[in-house]
This record gives C-alpha cells, structure tokens and sequence, in this order.
C-alpha cells in the first residue's frame, strides 16, 4: 500500500473516530471512521468503513468506502469495488471498479496539476 507512490502513512483516522474541521499532511491520510471538511494531502485513502463529506486535494485517492464532496487530483483517482464518490473530479487518471459508484462529473487534465499545502490558520 504504501511505496514511492503512496507516501507514508502521516494520519489514521480510526473507525470510531468522528473529525470535523480542516486537514493538511504531506503525507498519507487513511480514513476508517468519519471525516467532516476538506482535506489535502499527497495521498487520501477512504477505507471500506470510511466516509468523507467535504471536497478533497491530493496526488492520489483512493476511495474503498463513502465520499460526498469533489475530489482534484494530480496523478489519479480509484474508485475500489465498495467505493462510493458522489461529486465532481478532476484529474489525469480515473479508474472506477466494477461495482464501485460514482455519480458526478469528471475532467481530465493532461498536465499534473500542482498540489499546494497551505497550514490552517488557528
């Protein structure tokens, strides 16, 4: 799961875990539990237990569970067997699996786009 192209795992969010608010890592995000707002990383990971309800930023998603919110990625987005994305994507790649849901619209960009990580102000 994780290689050059997934980057190490930076946050878990557990699958009794409820975070509402604005996420920014630089690394690998997997969610199991529930996640309210946007989020950015290099890699988001929805686990089959997982939702996201909010829009999302990243290298690469992976969606195994429920996302409700627009995706924007620069390499690609997965959308696995059980996955559920109900919103709008742009990205260079997209790959939806048999069974996997998707309802929305898609762009597909031929240049990568720039991921930018701007902190949360407190």
């Amino acid at each position: 799961m994780f290689s050059p192209k997934h980057p190490k795992l930076e946050v878990l969010i557990g699958p009794e875990t409820t975070i509402k608010g604005e996420l920014t890592s630089k690394g690998t995000v997997k969610i199991d539990g529930r996640f309210e707002g946007n989020l950015v990383a290099d890699c988001i990971i929805i686990g089959e237990g997982g939702s996201v309800l909010g829009d999302v930023t990243a290298k690469a998603l992976i969606v195994g569970g429920k996302l409700t919110g627009n995706a924007r990625t620069s390499e690609s987005v997965e959308v696995q067997p059980k996955g559920e994305l109900c919103g709008d994507i742009v990205t260079t790649r997209l790959s939806v699996a048999e069974g996997g849901q998707f309802d929305g619209r898609s762009s597909m960009q031929k240049n990568n786009l720039e991921i930018e990580f701007k902190p949360v102000e407190a």
